[in-house]
């Protein structure tokens, strides 16, 4: 059933190469076949037996396909004595020995040409589940990645998916060539005797039963295994962004006994899957010797009796046939274990691509238009089972106006300006742009109105220019007949960054390191400032932006952001209170609601929680 699921779900791209697999499967198998019948001629010379009169059999008045191979075969036997009686035996066993060899040539370059065919396969498939897995992520909603841990997202995108290569990709290969092997194989004993084939046919559920049992708690385990490496790789990754905590609060110790336990844990998982894995190989290569053993005592009581279908020579080549199936055989059993272990990976995997996002796009999208205002009306919003973060909020934003969030931590500003964009969509009540619901627009058309400053700088590991021009299309033109250098060089500029980005050693050239490590918090902030100054967008979205700087910076960022801010509508969140008193209106959020809201010296007049908040940062 598996293996059925994993052809249905991964194969179909890629249907020729399958079909050519198949077919050069089927011929290796049949041209062994062949390779194989060769012991038959040799075991009659050497055990004397082409002396035995034999007599040719006309093919044209034989009826039944058991006759017809029984003639052809009578008839081989004679070729196989003329050719003795004129040139002797020597002659006959040379030109067997080169029949063999040729055989055996075809065979291998059919064996070369399936796993030919099977790589492009094997690698379309993992390329396929990388990319829909990156996909998915990508189109993942914000409420996605504030329940899931980073570090088992990342795990189940890293040891997942080289679980799901090493084993069901691995076992591909083997799903397509070996029950071709085994279904021919016993077709061809069957043929040679019903009567051998029937009884050993009718040993086999012992083993495939026994193989079964063995195999059961393998998934179950590597679900719990692959579990437990996505939180190694969530306290690694933990470990590795706290370094500062860790080693301010003396905490070595403790993380070291807690590591030491989830390893010493992990490892006892993998001890018990790794040793029935290993199991697979020795206990049917042990049933299939019993196996064998138990044919040779069958068959040699029927060819010891007066009733055997076939001489001593044929029952060995059956024998050979026969052993011939046991290396297929464990190979699938194998990869039935494999499969086993690979599908509590996919499973882990498909939990990703199977989640349903809750920022659904319009069936049919509205063109974004943004001519008046933005308008919060009625909004409130929760986190999952969480109590309201924000009730029944009602603001206006008219365009090219300037409207600060300001309030105690915790108190949902820095969730209104997620709201705007659509990384989450409100409880209840709407927003709206120009009277028309955000969520009537396509997430994209949206998103393209908008710059976003966050408080934590995220940045990436490449060069300073690709980080400026990461949300702008480098392939159109630039702004204003420039070129894009020019262009990436003026916003930099206007961020305050172009300084400290000249002094750089390849300057905008120059890869910052992984999350901006090469540079300090202030030079990050100002990039990603410069990022959205280079994006242009009609409506801005600053949360904390000025955060990261020092004073001399700030001021000069803050200028900066004054002037671009005239030409467009401005969402600031402050904890700095001085950045935003020339603000067009200023909303104090406290406890999900806004409380007050008026400009700078209206709200100071009031004496109520704006005039707290600036008498404390005085």
């Amino acid at each position: 059933m598996h293996f059925i699921t994993l052809i249905r779900r991964f194969v179909p791209p890629y249907k020729g190469q399958m079909g050519l697999n198949i077919f050069f499967n089927l011929l290796s198998t049949v041209l062994s076949l062949f390779s194989f019948a060769t012991i038959i001629p040799v075991l009659r010379i050497l055990f004397g037996l082409t002396t035995n009169e034999v007599s040719r059999i006309p093919l044209e008045g034989v009826s039944g396909i058991q006759e017809t191979l029984n003639a052809v075969r009578n008839n081989l036997y004679c070729q196989l004595n003329d050719q003795i009686v004129l040139h002797g035996a020597g002659y006959v066993l040379l030109w067997l020995g080169v029949f063999l060899v040729g055989m055996t040539a075809l065979k291998c370059g059919a064996v070369w040409l399936a796993n030919f065919f099977m790589v492009p396969i094997r690698t379309g498939v993992l390329r396929d589940l990388r990319k829909q897995l990156y996909d998915k992520v990508l189109s993942l909603p914000m409420g996605y990645f504030t329940e899931a841990r980073r570090g088992d997202v990342i795990s189940r995108m890293t040891n997942d998916v080289s679980e799901v290569e090493a084993s069901i990709m691995s076992a591909l290969d083997i799903l397509f060539k070996n029950p071709i092997m085994i279904v021919v194989y016993l077709t061809t004993l069957l043929v040679i005797s019903r009567q051998l084939t029937l009884f050993v046919l009718a040993l086999l559920p012992i083993a495939v039963f026994c193989i079964g049992r063995i195999g059961r708690s393998l998934k179950r385990a590597s679900t719990k295994g692959q579990e437990q490496n996505a939180e190694i790789l969530s306290m690694i990754d933990e470990t590795l962004s706290g370094q500062r905590v860790v080693k301010g609060f003396n905490a070595q110790d403790k993380l070291r006994t807690r590591f030491d336990a989830l390893i010493n844990a992990t490892r006892a998982t993998f001890n018990r899957i790794n040793r029935r894995y290993y199991l697979a190989h020795p206990l049917s290569e042990f049933l299939g010797t019993a196996l064998i053993a138990v044919i040779l005592w069958f068959g040699g009581m029927l060819i010891l009796s007066d009733h055997s279908m076939i001489d001593a020579s044929t029952f060995i080549y059956y024998l050979v046939i026969f052993y011939s199936i046991i290396n297929p055989a464990k190979d699938l059993s194998k990869a039935s274990y494999g499969i086993r272990r690979g599908m509590a990976s996919l499973e882990r995997i498909d939990a990703i691509l199977n989640t349903k996002t809750n920022i659904a796009e319009p069936a049919n999208p509205q063109p974004v238009r943004f001519e008046e205002k933005i308008a919060f009306e009625h909004v409130s919003f929760r986190y999952q089972a969480e109590k309201e973060v924000l009730t029944e909020i009602d603001l206006e934003i008219p365009k090219g106006k300037t409207v600060a969030l300001v309030g105690q931590s915790g108190g949902g500003k820095t969730t209104m300006t997620d709201l705007l964009p659509r990384f989450y969509d409100p409880n209840a009540g709407r927003i709206t742009l120009d009277g028309t619901d955000i969520r009537s627009f396509r997430t994209h058309d949206l998103r393209s109105l908008m710059g976003i400053v966050c408080q934590e700088p995220i940045l990436f590991n490449d060069t300073i220019y690709n980080n400026i021009t990461f949300g702008v299309d480098t392939t159109q033109p630039a702004p204003n007949g420039k070129t894009w250098q020019e262009a990436v060089e003026q916003a930099a500029q206007i961020a305050n960054a172009h300084a400290f980005i000249s002094q750089m050693p390849e300057g905008y050239q120059t890869v910052i390191g992984d999350r901006g490590s090469r540079l300090s918090g202030g030079q990050r902030q100002r990039l990603s400032i410069a990022r959205a100054v280079l994006k242009n967008p009609p409506i801005l979205i600053l949360d904390e932006a000025t955060s990261a700087l020092d004073s001399e910076s700030e001021q000069l960022v803050q200028d900066a952001l004054a002037r671009l801010m005239k030409e467009r509508t401005t969402l600031v969140v402050a904890h700095r209170l001085s950045t935003i008193k020339h603000a067009d209106l200023i909303c104090v959020v406290h406890e999900g609601r806004i409380v007050e809201r008026g400009t700078h010296k209206e709200l100071y007049a009031l004496g109520g929680y704006y005039t707290k908040l600036v008498e404390m940062q005085r």
